[in-house]
């Protein structure tokens, strides 16, 4: 093998001239490659379909810091030596430690009067970050690149474990006399005066920490609460509410009209609803916020709706059925036509389900339509619509569309009314696949529900293939999970006898640091699968009562919710408790 010839070692080209151009010229001009070695790597490229950079490190002829130096000279940013560099103390007071470690990014500069903040970035591909500051911090950002282990050295010299805590956040706050100002104003502060305390950086960093904190400890919504005499914090996980410290009432405002702007809503509007969302990537995940601002007595209490995309799972396999139910539920989305019901009441995963069912159908051969309110999460591949009732967009009118627009798969996220159920009827009964869902307590009710609408039985038995219903249960702390013995009063709970439970172990969550004290981390869902046969459907045309429905689909092997609760139960990986409240007892 013939040596490689060394580059030549040409003067530093300005960088100015090398934005926008490609990375092997830019390499080329740097006086780190020769053409030669530019075209061998290409020619690797067409074969690997690999970055031009990546192919040339593996064949040693590039360091990883010549790469980040040619895509930071691509992106027109300045590579900056941090080697003993001091930062003032004033300027990392300017970025949030959590904010720091979580974009890996370290501030270097902050000029007051334009607001300009220049951060160094570990890449230059890292461009997200930068418009995430802009967004949460509201600084004009100028980015600089320098070696990854020089920004991890400095992020640890300066903000240590990265974890600065509300309370200390938030006393530094209650100690700001120009926020303090606020106090007693009520609702008589002029706009001008509520942009700068929004503008303010302690609140920005405030709210900052909350979101930051929220999708650290994988939240799902987030609640600002204002009431008569405070200004109440509190955050959802796991479904359940946790009350946070609470920031002082005056800074509701503030809060509030910084969230506005973040979202792009009217910050003078103080009297009406308004709904916004915020685009986010956080550690390299995508993570949307649904935005609800509503007025009330006290002030304007926000929600923000956490959707993180890498805290959820859009695979069947993931959701947490047996794989019994796996196998049969799979078998109905595999219908050619038909509607396929998933039902519950909020919040018991069925957008999940459904969506991971999807992912699972979702190829270049089918065409799939959703209309939902609102669309959750955006996926690839799929023709999604959200519904507008303001302008006449609703669920009916973007089905009957829908039918326009040759699918192959239609999802209606919620069928509310007579016509959307026709409409859903029809599609399905003219060879297309419907997946909906409904608010029902189980899956044999689901029909009574659908006639109660007004669908004629002879149509519900024409086109139901099979009906899902799920819900919600906390699974039990892996770091404190301890067998006990119940009471017979927690026994009685699940209508159950301690014969019954006899050579079978339960376990519950002591509580500890890692699930605050609550003995349950994360949760899994209960699964009750009520596929339609021929006699079930005779019994539906003799409109026989749900109870009657139901013990059929029993002796027909369905499982229902409660039983699937006590198979988990019996696997060690929920509690009593939340199987008691999270199902009926079978009939």
């Amino acid at each position: 093998m013939v040596p490689p010839v060394k580059p030549n070692s040409a003067p530093a080209t300005p960088l100015n001239s090398l934005k926008g151009l490609r990375i092997g010229r830019i390499l080329t001009k740097m006086g780190k490659v020769t053409r030669d070695q530019v075209h061998e790597a290409l020619q690797i490229q067409q074969e690997r379909r690999l970055p031009l950079g990546r192919i040339l490190v593996e064949l040693g002829y590039i360091t990883e810091d010549d790469v980040n130096a040619a895509l930071a000279a691509q992106m027109g940013m300045e590579v900056v030596d941090l080697e003993h560099r001091d930062i003032p103390e004033a300027v990392i007071r300017v970025l949030p430690a959590e904010t720091a470690q979580a974009y890996q990014v370290v501030p270097l500069e902050y000029d007051k009067s334009t607001n300009t903040l220049t951060v160094a970035l570990k890449s230059a591909s890292n461009f997200r970050a930068i418009d995430d500051l802009r967004l949460l911090m509201g600084y004009h950002v100028k980015p600089v690149v320098a070696d990854p282990k020089q920004v991890e050295k400095l992020i640890t010299a300066y903000y240590g474990s990265g974890q600065e805590s509300l309370t200390s956040l938030i006393g530094d706050l209650s100690e700001d006399t120009d926020l303090e100002q606020l106090k007693d104003r009520g609702e008589s502060i002029d706009l001008e005066t509520l942009i700068q305390a929004a503008d303010s950086n302690k609140v920005k960093r405030l709210l900052n920490l909350v979101l930051m904190q929220a999708i650290k400890d994988k939240a799902s919504d987030i609640h600002f609460e204002p009431f008569e005499d405070e200004f109440k914090l509190r955050y959802r996980i796991d479904g359940v509410l946790y009350e946070m410290i609470p920031p002082p009432k005056y800074l509701a405002l503030p809060i509030v009209s910084r969230i506005k702007v973040m979202s792009n809503l009217d910050i003078a509007e103080r009297r009406l609803p308004q709904d916004g969302r915020i685009e986010l990537v956080v550690n390299g995940n995508p993570v949307d916020l649904r935005v609800s601002v509503l007025p009330t007595m006290f002030g304007e209490s926000v929600v923000m709706r956490v959707l993180d995309r890498s805290n959820v799972s859009l695979d069947l396999e993931k959701v947490g059925m047996r794989p019994d139910d796996l196998e049969l539920f799979r078998q109905l989305i595999h219908k050619p036509n038909g509607i396929v019901i998933v039902t519950g009441p909020t919040g018991s995963g069925k957008t999940t389900t459904l969506y991971a069912a999807l992912s699972e159908l979702n190829s270049p051969e089918v065409k799939i339509l959703t209309v939902e309110d609102p669309v959750e999460y955006d996926i690839d591949g799929l023709m999604q619509v959200q519904v507008n009732p303001d302008v006449g967009l609703t669920f009916a009118a973007a089905l009957r569309s829908f039918l326009r627009q040759d699918p192959d798969i239609i999802l209606v996220g919620e069928t509310r009314d007579l016509e959307t159920a026709q409409i859903a009827v029809q599609a399905s009964l003219t060879g297309h696949l419907v997946f909906t869902t409904l608010h029902t307590n189980d899956a044999p009710s689901s029909i009574a529900r659908l006639v109660d609408l007004g669908l004629e039985p002879f149509l519900v038995t024409a086109t139901i293939e099979g009906i899902l219903a799920q819900r919600l249960v906390r699974t039990i702390c892996p770091r404190c999970k301890e067998a006990f013995e119940p009471t017979e009063q927690q026994l009685m709970e699940l209508d159950m006898t301690p014969q019954e439970l006899r050579g079978r172990k339960v376990y519950r969550g002591a509580g500890c640091d890692y699930c605050h004290h609550s003995g349950y981390k994360g949760r899994m869902g209960l699964f009750e699968i009520m596929v339609l046969d021929d006699e079930m459907r005779e019994m539906i045309m003799r409109n026989v009562s749900t109870q009657t429905l139901r013990a059929e689909a029993l002796k027909r092997g369905m499982r229902t919710l409660r039983q699937s609760g006590l198979l988990a139960l019996f696997d060690g990986l929920t509690t009593i408790e939340e199987v008691a409240r999270e199902t009926l007892i079978s009939e």
